[in-house]
């Protein structure tokens, strides 16, 4: 493709995430599908550029405002050009109307905006600090409450784009024969800092190609993510449950931990997506976990296994502002419900999980999330109407599991991409007070039977 085709193509593909209520990568995945004649190299190009003007949305529409120019797909690939890339107007002119495939030609208001763009930078002294960083406005306040001092240096932070983390499948390999069989496909991979099962890899390689991926050995997952799933702490042998578990990420981490030994019952409201995570349990070759669909949080199911489990890990539907690395569309385009809608659905699935824990079991809350009305809020709220349970300091987990040094200060996970190099995620772990002995009933003459019928 020459410069002017891979320009049209950036156009016609931001048009198409504009026009299409599915989150972008769902979009551009299509977008290719239906042109198998564009050649890889060519789709990485314009993927990469596409990826990179959502990830300038708020610059480069704040200085098409600025210039009293509506953002259209045309106007900001066009300001991409000359602000970002540093491209003269003359030559980005010059792409416009210029071969068949070329984007059509300017017209005169357009010609003008290249004209005024032209010498200048994406930044500018007068912009908003908020839109340096591209924040939403709804998310700025709750942003700076949870980040403080750290608010600029995480929201820029946030704008690279996410690394590739694998988790290795321990049922299968370990770090260094996973290593290896990487390498013997040509690729880099090195320990990750915080997950002792993760590796980084350099690079987008296509690992559905992969031995290593096709056999089970590894699992893509960012290291963020994998400590989540090490903070539940499972134990082979063990009754485990992941509430939301969605595509089976952390599920499969959770019974690789087990050892394939106990049960892990993988729970969610999307029976569609449950049914293709078993393809990926039967590749890590996991025998340990069974798919359980719900009706809703508060299905039939739950009550009948009350207490019966001793861990359940709640991975809570949120905002997800804690991935705008790898989803920049998401800061803009709302998909999914908003803060109002999932404030109190994270709280109605929290409470109704907690039923399902033993005495002196664990329940582990997390999101993706960095908003605290997502998290901390959302643990304060739980902890005042359940005072059977009580938070278990992440130091203490990372002890009692031998991990090293804990990732995250204070009583909960919070992972931060400049921190950690990691998505942002939050993880409460909390544990149900053991019931106590009915010592007293016995030595009050109560009978064993009169005695059970006053346990709750």
């Amino acid at each position: 493709m020459t410069p002017a085709a891979r320009l049209q193509a950036v156009i016609d593909l931001l048009t198409e995430i504009d026009e299409t209520p599915r989150p972008a990568d769902a979009v551009m995945s299509a977008y290719f599908r239906a042109r198998r004649y564009i050649g890889s190299k060519d789709r990485t190009a314009v993927a990469q550029t596409a990826y990179a003007i959502l990830r300038r949305h708020a610059r480069l529409t704040w200085w098409l405002e600025r210039l009293g120019h509506p953002p259209t797909p045309r106007a900001r690939a066009l300001a991409n050009e000359i602000l970002a890339e540093g491209k003269a107007a003359s030559a980005v002119k010059a792409l416009f109307g210029s071969t068949k495939f070329a984007p059509d030609a300017l017209a005169p208001e357009e010609a003008k905006l290249a004209n005024e763009l032209d010498t200048h930078t994406l930044e500018h002294p007068q912009m908003p600090e908020s839109v340096q960083v591209e924040c939403p406005p709804w998310a700025e306040a709750p942003m700076r409450e949870a980040l403080g001092d750290r608010f600029a240096v995480e929201m820029k932070t946030l704008l690279d784009p996410a690394p590739l983390d694998l988790r290795i499948n321990p049922v299968k390999a370990n770090r260094e024969s996973a290593t290896k069989a990487l390498a013997r496909a040509r690729i880099t991979a090195e320990p990750t800092r915080w997950s002792p099962l993760g590796l980084r890899v350099q690079g987008r390689p296509p690992l559905g190609t992969v031995d290593a991926f096709k056999e089970g050995l590894v699992e893509i997952q960012d290291e963020g993510s994998q400590l989540v799933a090490l903070a539940v702490a499972p134990k082979p042998g063990q009754q485990v449950v992941d509430f939301c578990a969605g595509a089976g990420g952390k599920t499969l981490a959770i019974a690789a931990l087990m050892k394939n030994k106990g049960r892990v019952v993988a729970c969610d409201v999307l029976a569609g997506r449950l049914k293709r995570a078993a393809e990926r349990f039967r590749r890590a070759g996991l025998h340990n976990i069974e798919a359980h669909p719900l009706t809703s949080e508060r299905d039939p199911w739950v009550k009948r296994h009350k207490r019966k489990f001793d861990r359940v890990l709640v991975d809570a539907p949120c905002s997800g502002t804690g991935t705008w690395r790898r989803n920049p569309d998401s800061r803009w385009r709302q998909l999914g419900p908003g803060l109002d809608q999932l404030l109190p659905l994270q709280a109605n699935i929290l409470d109704s999980a907690s039923r399902l824990v033993k005495p002196g079991g664990r329940l582990v809350y997390a999101t993706c999330s960095m908003l605290p009305e997502e998290n901390e809020k959302q643990i304060a709220a739980f902890l005042e109407t359940h005072p059977d349970f009580t938070v278990m300091p992440v130091a203490d987990v990372w002890a009692e599991e031998e991990a090293g040094t804990p990732p995250a200060e204070g009583p909960y996970l919070r992972l931060t991409p400049a921190r950690h190099d990691t998505d942002g995620f939050f993880a409460a772990v909390m544990v149900r007070k053991a019931e106590e002995a009915p010592a007293e009933a016995a030595s009050e003459g109560v009978d064993g039977a009169e005695a059970a019928a006053t346990e709750p």
